[in-house]
């Protein structure tokens, strides 16, 4: 269980922005070393100011999470700046709506190689080393609350949310069965004030949509997911629940008690435990 923070290395994808920069602030302020990943290189430069700027010492690595060498590229640049790593955020995600059987293979690919193989690639790149450092760690990856139940117009994002959970809580019991002092949690956030919805921006352009493969619910799912995300929590709470989790060792990170995703949550495990047909939930998209 990892209950030193100062002085040691966090890794954060997806840290240019949103949940990502938000964790490396907190990180920061607990005195870690920061290694912050993202596909935007000028965002990430102009994040890592702010981050150095609270003291912290920063190494940036422009990062496409849904490649593997590039995970592994960012894994050898933590070892060679730092030496050790202790912490990782596999934090990076992308959104694309719309109705399931009018997605194009495009929007598949490109959800599912952020959403669940950038998770995969970082589990393969790091948790290695933490095993082989045998000292307190931890693998924080994120995955959403659209990993625990299921909205209209977002299948290729539940399903990558789904996967990413159903990998977390396998990589959980794996690290268990080790008695490895490496920890593991699922920060499943509701709808966290980022701009998941606008991260079409980052679309490779060979999975990019044909300009006629829009539908009518794509262009209105994204902008509800838009404008929902633009009122929502601020992403230092999710930094706040993440530091905690890590404390604290626990595997769900979720959306508070009593809230309407909590609420949705406990519905839909009732669905299943009282093999009912599922519940449609009122609430539209999540981070």
């Amino acid at each position: 269980m990892l209950k030193e923070f100062d002085g040691r290395v966090a890794v954060v994808t997806g840290a240019a922005s949103g949940i990502g920069k938000a964790l490396c602030e907190r990180f920061a302020r607990e005195g870690m070393k920061l290694v912050m990943a993202d596909i935007e290189k000028g965002p990430l430069a102009e994040a890592a100011k702010e981050i150095e700027a609270l003291g912290a010492e920063v190494l940036t690595v422009r990062t496409d999470v849904s490649q593997a060498d590039d995970l592994s590229a960012l894994a050898e640049a933590t070892l060679e700046r730092f030496g050790k790593v202790h912490v990782v955020c596999n934090n990076a995600g992308v959104f694309a709506g719309g109705r399931t059987w009018e997605a194009i293979g495009t929007d598949w690919e490109w959800v599912l190689g952020v959403n669940l193989y950038g998770v995969l690639h970082g589990i393969r790149a790091f948790v290695p080393i933490l095993l082989e450092q045998n000292e307190p760690g931890h693998v924080v990856n994120t995955c959403s609350m659209a990993g625990l139940i299921n909205t209209p117009f977002a299948g290729a994002y539940n399903v990558s949310k789904h996967a990413a959970l159903s990998l977390t809580e396998t990589l959980y019991h794996e690290l268990n069965t080790l008695e490895t002092p490496v920890g593991c949690s699922a920060l499943c956030p509701e709808l966290i004030r980022t701009g998941i919805g606008r991260s079409q921006r980052n679309r490779p352009e060979h999975l990019k949509r044909p300009e006629d493969a829009g539908t009518p619910e794509q262009e209105m799912v994204e902008a509800v997911i838009q404008t929902s995300i633009d009122g929502g929590i601020p992403p230092s709470v999710m930094a706040d629940r993440v530091f905690e989790g890590i404390r604290e060792d626990r595997f769900y990170l979720l959306a508070e008690e009593g809230k309407s995703w909590d609420q949705a949550c406990r519905t839909r495990l009732d669905d299943i435990r009282l093999r009912r047909n599922p519940t449609l939930n009122a609430i539209a998209g999540s981070n």
